[in-house]
C-alpha cells in the first residue's frame, strides 16, 4: 500500500507512544529532502526519520546509518537553534489526511516558553517539511523554498504565513459511529476502490480495495465488515508481502493484493516502523546513491566513452602498421626503378618481382623526385615498425584503464551511501575526480568489507569498492585462504576466511561474487576460484586489479534470496 492517511493515522500512534514527552537531542539532514531528529525518550535515543522524497515520503523511527554533509544545510541550521532541547508535546494528524503537525515546547532567546509546530506534509512530488511558529503562524523556514510564482495557492517561504494544503474530502473513518459507517456504506451507489476513497479520507488505492471486495463479498452485512476492518486496525500486525513484481507493506495481510497464481512471500514486523525499515531501506539506499554518485557515475561513463574513443583509434594504427610491409616494398620498388621513373608524375606503374612480376601502381607526390618519394614510403614503413610496440603497450593500457573504470561503475551501482565518499576518495587519488578546495572538517570514517557466513559457518567478506577490495585480496586474506571473482568482469574480490572449505561454501562464495559483479542479472555468470597465494598485483597496476593462475571456473546463476540468507 502507499503511505495513506490510513497508514499515517497509525503510525502516529505508535510514534505518540515511543515519542511523546521526550526531548531533542540532535537534529540532522543527511540528504536534500530528508530529516532524522534524535529524541531520548523512555530512557533511549530515537532517530525519527522525517521524508519529503518525491517518491518515498513518509515519518518512522528508523534504525539506518547516514553521514552528514561537511556543510550543514541552512535549514537544519534554523531546526538546530529553535528545537534544540524542545519538548515533544504531541503528535497530531490533520482529519485523516497526511499532514502531521509535531509539536515542540522551547525557550527562546529571551528564556519565555514558545510552541512551534513541525509540519510534515506527505503528498509525492508536493512533498515538504518547515517549521511553525504557532503563535504567529509565520513559516520560520522549509526545507523547500516555494514562490508565488510556484505555487498561486500559497508559498512556503520564511516569513510567510502558513496556508495549509486543501482539505481532504471525505469523512474521517475514524470519527464515525457504527450509524454513520452504515448510513454511508448504505449509501454508495457502486461498491468499489472509487467510491470508497471518495467517500471516506485517506484511503489509498490498495486500503480501498481491501475494503471494497470484502463488502463484495457479504453485500448484505456491510456493517459487521466494517467493524471487522476498523478492529483489524486497532490490533495491526504489520506485514510485508512480496510477488515476484512487486513488494508492498501494510498494516495488516490484505487478502486483495494475494494473487493466487503467483508466488508470494510474506513476512511480519513487531512494529510499523520496522516494517518501513525493510520496505524501505533498499529502495532509499539505491536512490539515495544515486543522487548523491549521480555526478561520479557521469564523470565515469565520460571517462570510459573517451578511453574508449582512444581504443578505436590506437586499434586502428595497429591495423595499418600491419601493412608496413607493403610501404617497405613500394620503397625498395622505386629505389629499384629510379631511372624509368619520370619527375612530376602522381603515379607509376611498375612490376612488382615480390609478386611474380605483376603490375602494381605506386601513388607519388609530383613535388617530390622519385627518390625523394622511395625515401618517404620508407620513413612512413619504418615510423609504423616503431609505433607497433609503443601501440600495443598503450592498447593494454587503455583496456586495463576500461576495466578499472567498469569496475567503478559497477560499485556505483551496488555501493551504500556511506561508501560513496571512499570511492570518490579513490577516484581522487587516480586523477580522475579534483580534489575539494573547501577543508574537510572531519576524517571519512572508512566502511568495512560486507560479511557474510555460509551454511556451515564460514565467514565470506565481500569487498565493496577497490580500495577494499587491495586490502581483503592483498592484506586481509592469508595466503592458504581463497579468493574468488566473476571471470573477466567487473566485480567484487570474495575472500572464504578458511583453509579448506567445503564444497556448499566455494558455491555459496561464487553466487557472491557473481551477485556482486556487473552481470549479477545474467545467468551461468563464470566465477574464478584460486588460493590467495597465487594472485599477484603488478607493479603500477590501478587499484582493485590483480593477475592469478591455478584457478578453477564455476557457472553460477546469482538469485538475491539465497544472498539474503547469507547476510550477517
Amino acid at each position: 500500500m502507499s503511505f495513506d492517511g490510513i497508514f499515517t493515522h497509525l503510525m502516529i500512534q505508535e510514534l505518540n507512544q515511543q515519542l511523546k514527552g521526550g526531548r531533542i537531542s540532535k537534529v540532522h539532514q543527511p540528504y536534500p529532502n530528508e530529516l532524522v531528529l534524535v529524541i531520548r525518550s523512555q530512557g533511549k535515543n530515537n532517530k525519527l526519520l522525517l521524508s519529503a522524497h518525491p517518491s518515498y515520503a513518509r515519518i518512522q523511527l528508523t534504525n539506518m546509518t547516514y553521514q552528514n554533509p561537511d556543510t550543514p544545510p541552512n535549514f537544519v541550521m534554523i531546526l538546530r537553534k529553535h528545537l534544540d532541547g524542545a519538548i515533544l508535546e504531541e503528535i497530531k494528524q490533520i482529519d485523516n489526511d497526511r499532514v502531521i503537525h509535531f509539536t515542540f515546547t522551547h525557550r527562546n532567546e529571551l528564556g519565555d516558553l514558545e510552541n512551534l509546530i513541525l509540519v510534515v506534509e506527505l503528498m509525492g512530488r508536493h512533498s515538504t517539511i518547515l517549521l511553525l511558529n504557532q503563535s504567529t503562524n509565520k513559516i520560520l523556514d522549509a526545507i523547500k523554498h516555494i514562490g508565488s510564482s510556484q505555487n498561486s495557492y500559497r508559498a512556503l517561504l520564511p516569513g510567510a504565513s502558513y496556508v495549509a494544503p486543501p482539505e481532504a474530502k471525505g469523512i474521517n473513518p475514524f470519527s464515525l459511529s457504527e450509524v454513520q459507517a452504515f448510513s454511508q456504506l448504505s449509501s454508495l451507489s457502486e461498491i468499489n476502490p472509487k467510491a470508497i476513497q471518495q467517500c471516506f479520507q485517506g484511503f489509498g488505492r490498495d486500503t480501498a480495495t481491501e475494503l471494497a471486495e470484502r463488502l463484495q463479498k457479504n453485500p448484505n452485512d456491510k456493517l459487521r465488515v466494517w467493524q471487522q476492518f476498523m478492529a483489524q486496525l486497532k490490533a495491526i500486525e504489520p506485514t510485508l508481502l512480496q510477488t515476484s513484481k512487486k513488494e508492498f507493506f501494510t498494516p495488516f495481510l490484505f487478502e486483495s493484493l494475494i494473487n493466487t497464481t503467483d508466488e508470494v512471500t510474506i513476512t511480519t514486523f513487531n512494529d510499523l516502523s520496522s516494517l518501513l525499515d525493510g520496505f524501505y531501506h533498499d529502495k532509499a539506499e539505491r536512490d539515495r546513491v544515486k543522487q548523491q554518485g549521480s555526478l561520479l557515475i557521469k564523470k565515469i561513463l565520460n571517462e570510459i566513452k573517451r578511453n574508449e574513443g582512444k581504443l578505436e583509434k590506437r586499434e586502428a594504427t595497429l591495423r595499418a602498421a600491419e601493412n608496413a610491409e607493403d610501404l617497405r616494398q613500394r620503397g625498395e620498388l622505386l629505389t629499384t626503378f629510379l631511372h624509368q621513373i619520370p619527375r612530376g608524375v602522381t603515379s607509376v606503374e611498375l612490376e612488382n618481382y615480390y609478386e611474380e612480376d605483376a603490375l602494381i601502381t605506386i601513388a607519388l607526390d609530383p613535388a617530390l623526385t622519385p627518390n625523394q618519394n622511395a625515401q618517404k614510403y620508407f620513413q612512413r614503413y619504418q615510423k609504423l615498425r616503431n609505433a607497433v610496440k609503443l601501440v600495443g603497450e598503450q592498447i593494454a593500457e587503455t583496456k586495463q584503464e576500461i576495466a578499472y573504470l567498469q569496475s567503478v561503475l559497477t560499485q556505483l551501482e551496488l555501493a551504500g551511501p556511506m561508501d560513496l565518499e571512499l570511492i570518490k576518495e579513490e577516484l581522487i587519488e587516480e586523477g580522475y575526480v579534483k580534489r575539494s578546495s573547501v577543508k574537510q572538517k572531519r576524517q571519512t570514517k572508512k566502511s568495512q568489507p560486507a560479511k557474510f557466513i555460509s551454511s556451515d559457518g564460514t565467514e565470506i567478506l565481500v569487498g565493496r569498492n577497490n580500495l577494499q577490495n587491495d586490502q581483503l585480496s592483498l592484506k586481509t586474506a592469508k595466503k592458504t585462504e581463497y579468493w574468488l571473482h566473476a571471470k573477466d568482469i567487473p566485480g567484487s574480490h570474495v575472500i572464504i576466511r578458511h583453509t579448506d572449505p567445503s564444497d556448499q561454501t566455494i558455491l555459496e562464495a561464487a553466487e557472491l561474487a557473481a551477485f556482486y559483479s556487473k552481470y549479477r542479472h545474467s545467468a551461468q555468470v563464470p566465477v574464478d576460484l584460486v588460493q590467495v597465494k597465487h594472485l599477484r598485483k603488478p607493479n603500477g597496476a590501478k587499484p582493485g586489479y590483480v593477475i592469478y593462475e591455478n584457478q578453477k571456473t564455476y557457472y553460477i546463476t546469482p538469485v538475491e534470496e539465497n544472498i539474503e540468507k547469507l547476510r550477517q
